[in-house]
């Protein structure tokens, strides 16, 4: 725990996925919120066919949902969620007339029912 989710739009050529995800991880580790760094676990996808909005303009998006096990405090996830967005606004340079729009969700995982275990080999 936590899990971190970032959907970027294919139109974004400027993007570092690997980059990006090492930075969000970090970030995270520095929040001081997590137990060990090996238990953020990050995966990135590259959106090919998406829309925002109905207008023809060029846009697309980056957007960050992190999963948590619930009991964190608003001002905690209020944080994460802020420094998230600092680091994706300073992700890569973005593209020439494209509106992009850059979001974090933060989302509660039930505690009770949540499992998990590790396989060494």
């Amino acid at each position: 725990m936590p899990h971190l989710h970032m959907e970027y739009t294919a139109n974004l050529p400027g993007l570092n996925a690997d980059v990006a995800l090492i930075r969000l991880n970090n970030t995270l580790v520095g929040s001081g919120q997590f137990a060990a760094e090996f238990d953020i676990k990050s995966r990135a996808i590259k959106v090919e066919t998406f829309k925002v909005g109905t207008a023809m303009a060029e846009r697309g998006f980056v957007h960050v949902k992190l999963a948590l096990l619930s009991g964190r405090s608003p001002q905690i996830k209020k944080q994460l969620s802020e420094s998230l967005l600092a680091v994706v606004q300073d992700l890569c340079e973005w593209p020439a007339g494209v509106d992009v729009q850059l979001c974090v969700e933060i989302l509660d995982i039930d505690r009770e029912s949540y499992a998990k275990t590790a396989v060494a080999l």
